[in-house]
């Protein structure tokens, strides 16, 4: 049974933010970013487990031509997306929201 998934408030803020941001740079390259962040979805809500744990019970996936990390928490009813989180950032941003 799959897991349905759920993003937290940052989380997806930081989406929002990313999806516009390269949409301003050139039209069609947030369609793009979104694509690639629902192909990383589909794989972790495929399996779960499969992604390595980075911090406490934090998993993290990466997407494929953007340098994005989805860090996400596996619950017994739900996936929680913690952050959408670019690589260049602090991890201490997001690791303050745990």
């Amino acid at each position: 049974m799959k897991l349905p998934i759920v993003f937290r408030i940052e989380a997806q803020a930081e989406f929002d933010a990313a999806f516009d941001w390269y949409e301003q740079q050139q039209a069609g390259l947030g369609v793009d970013f979104l694509t690639c962040v629902i192909e990383v979805l589909e794989r972790v809500e495929s399996l779960p487990q499969a992604y390595e744990i980075v911090f406490e019970d934090i998993r993290r996936a990466v997407t494929r031509k953007f340098p994005y990390l989805i860090l996400y928490r596996v619950e017994p009813t739900r996936i929680v997306v913690m952050a959408v989180f670019h690589t260049k950032r602090d991890p201490q941003v997001w690791q303050n929201r745990i």
